[in-house]
């Protein structure tokens, strides 16, 4: 999806503030979100895998008025991190924010570069269990399902960078695709 698909955003997204970071990771700066996505700056994000006591993986829909990807299944719960925000309060604001959940444990598991399709990314992955209810943010989580991990990857329509966030998960054997 292109990155000029800002507009699509609520003006409060579009102009809520983002962490810039340079190709190293480093913090160089903020900008407004839609300035963030129409040109491509590195910026960073959270990915929190939310999995039962089942080994399934909590698995979102897009809403279709999402700026970028809209209607795509997103692997993970996550989102940028606003400027001056650290990586670890990001991830339990999204996720309190996208699923209702709160007061749960994140275990952090490791960063990643996504550079594809206009998006520059810095990515935080972090692990958290959960089996409680769900409470769906409707601006941004059309809906939310649970499903084994090998049924994950193979949707067609997934995020390509949550994707690869957890096919490294895999590699690295913090998760498993056995049940």
């Amino acid at each position: 999806m292109p990155a000029d698909m800002a507009h699509s955003a609520s003006p409060a997204i579009r102009k809520e503030r983002i962490q810039l970071v340079d190709a190293a990771n480093r913090p160089c700066g903020s900008a407004e979100r839609a300035l963030m996505r129409r040109f491509h700056f590195w910026h960073r994000a959270t990915y929190v895998f939310v999995l039962n006591a089942r080994q399934e993986l909590c698995i979102q829909v897009r809403t279709m008025t999402k700026e970028v990807f809209p209607g795509h299944y997103d692997l993970a719960t996550g989102g940028v991190v606003g400027a001056g925000e650290p990586v670890h309060v990001a991830a339990q604001r999204e996720l309190a924010e996208e699923l209702g959940v709160e007061g749960v444990r994140l275990r952090p598991c490791f960063d990643f570069r996504f550079a594809e399709q206009g998006n520059h990314i810095f990515g935080s992955v972090f692990l958290a269990r959960y089996d409680g209810p769900l409470r769906l943010q409707a601006e941004e989580v059309a809906d939310a399902l649970w499903m084994p991990i090998a049924d994950a990857l193979r949707l067609e329509r997934a995020t390509p960078d949550s994707r690869l966030a957890l096919q490294l998960m895999l590699e690295r054997g913090l998760l498993s695709q056995e049940t």
